[in-house]
């Protein structure tokens, strides 16, 4: 088992306590499928760089697995974050977690974090493509649709598109290749997505 910083050995959450957990905390479907979709993205990207995919998995499933309950910060993440430790999730995990959320203030100092910070809008954003098509469908959105929704600001004002540019500056890897393979990821679970 992982040695987890200053708790003592815990084995690793794996996806059926990860989802268990998420479920537990998020009623909103939604929600849900945004969890699902950021944890598709951190599976392909955990496969890229060399990463354990059912980690990075987890860090996708829960990152936001507190939002619903307090989705004000600070406590957003760091309610999550207690919860976790309590549960005995190593430090890695957790830390990757609190690293997305820009008031804790943690360095994206590994790939796990870079691409859970790189994914979680980007994520947000394609869904909104899709739902904007008269068919909802993943399958016919492209990279080309998502760069001309970028460029439109009306369009998901709330999604930041520093946040999806520098994402993929951090991650080393070229915008229009960030987006095919999360585009590609989150269609490989569109049926779970329902888009």
């Amino acid at each position: 088992m992982p040695f987890c910083g200053r708790h003592s050995f815990y084995p690793a959450m794996n996806r059926t306590q990860a989802l268990a957990l998420l479920h537990e905390y998020t009623a909103n479907e939604n929600l849900r499928k945004h969890a699902y979709a950021v944890e598709a993205a951190m599976r392909a990207y955990a496969l890229r760089f060399g990463g354990d995919p059912e980690r990075w998995g987890v860090v996708g499933l829960l990152h936001d697995f507190d939002y619903e309950r307090w989705p004000d910060p600070p406590e957003h993440t760091r309610r999550g974050a207690a919860i976790l430790h309590a549960q005995g999730v190593d430090e890695e995990i957790v830390t990757a977690i609190l690293s997305h959320a820009e008031w804790n203030e943690i360095p994206r100092d590994t790939p796990l974090k870079r691409a859970l910070f790189a994914v979680d809008e980007l994520v947000g954003f394609i869904t909104a493509v899709a739902l904007v098509r008269p068919s909802k469908l993943l399958a016919e959105v492209d990279v080309g649709a998502v760069r001309r929704k970028m460029k439109d600001k009306a369009f998901a004002r709330a999604v930041r598109r520093e946040d999806i540019t520098e994402g993929a500056a951090l991650l080393g890897v070229d915008l229009d290749e960030h987006i095919a393979t999360v585009l590609a990821a989150m269609q490989s679970i569109h049926a779970e997505l329902e888009l």
